[in-house]
């Protein structure tokens, strides 16, 4: 059986995947669809960096604004709703694009991973949420260290649900995800595809990064998240534990300085994007597309990616 189309673009935060995927998208004839966890969320438009409609430039979109911020959302939920958008797309006789940072979901779809959550072993998950609430996230993050080094390597200390996702799965398996995830990770693409990473000079993406923190601020990032504790949002909620918006929800509960909340937002943005180079580098049959290689020209840049998918057979 033929393999459907399929054209991955991604990179780190701040390093232009926005515009590019437009342009791609126009060159041909895609549809978006956002592997982004953040922009999946109604009302959080400024901390997640969500593509306007202006920019959009017509170009459709797809899981963007779909979901409440009291909603979950996770790789499995992602997968779901990706299949509905690519067969939507495929009927139409348009190809799919997908784009965003967030490596884990990419890594699902393309390789069609089973990452379906184990529900049997409830109490266990109850008793390490709870120790969480009590002793912090870092004592969950030393425990997974020691029975799965590879896995607190890339899930962030902050990120509890992973780091209690790991853990069950150990608990309940006795083997380490990392080695799950590895084995699932040989898996053929089940698309025909193109993996575009798109990258930049470390000082130059920091300095973006940096940058683009500053633009949220002003163009009211603290405001939009005093509007979501409005609407009842809370730590506890997947979507408030988003980079951006932990820290401003920490400076308006009094926790910590406008200052501190910025320095954090910063300092956690970057290596935030360390870890996404660290996960693409770890990808099979990736197309690295270093900016500077191009001379930051971005009709360079296309005419490679689609010389690219001529070759591959995706563009006829």
């Amino acid at each position: 059986m033929e393999k459907k189309p399929l054209v991955v673009l991604t990179g780190p935060t701040a390093v232009g995947k926005t515009k590019l995927s437009i342009e791609l998208a126009k060159a041909i004839n895609g549809e978006i669809i956002s592997a982004d966890s953040m922009q999946v969320y109604k009302y959080m438009d400024i901390g997640s960096a969500k593509i306007t409609p202006q920019e959009m430039q017509g170009i459709p979109h797809h899981l963007i604004d779909v979901l409440d911020p009291k909603d979950d959302f996770n790789v499995v939920i992602f997968k779901q709703k990706c299949a509905e958008c690519m067969e939507g797309i495929y009927e139409r006789g348009h190809i799919p694009i997908l784009t965003g940072g967030t490596g884990f979901y990419i890594q699902a779809v393309l390789r069609d991973i089973d990452f379906t959550e184990n529900e049997e072993n409830t109490e266990y998950r109850a008793s390490l949420e709870k120790m969480a609430e009590e002793k912090g996230a870092e004592v969950l993050h030393e425990m997974l260290k020691a029975v799965d080094p590879e896995s607190a390597d890339i899930i962030h200390a902050n990120n509890i649900k992973r780091t209690i996702r790991a853990l069950e799965y150990y608990h309940l398996t006795g083997e380490k995800i990392s080695t799950h995830n590895e084995q699932e990770k040989e898996k053929q693409s089940a698309y025909s595809s193109c993996y575009f990473v798109l990258t930049d000079e470390r000082e130059r993406l920091y300095e973006r990064i940096d940058q683009r923190v500053d633009e949220m601020l002003n163009s009211g990032l603290i405001e939009e998240v005093r509007a979501l504790r409005d609407r009842g949002c809370h730590k506890g909620q997947v979507s408030m534990q988003g980079l951006g918006y932990k820290e401003i929800l920490s400076f308006l509960e009094g926790e910590i300085t406008l200052e501190e909340a910025v320095y954090l937002i910063k300092r956690d943005t970057r290596h935030f994007a360390k870890r996404q180079l660290t996960w693409f580098r770890r990808e099979k049959d990736v197309i690295w597309i270093d900016k500077k290689e191009f001379l930051y020209d971005d009709k360079k840049i296309m005419s490679y990616m689609k010389d690219r998918l001529t070759k591959e057979g995706i563009l006829k």
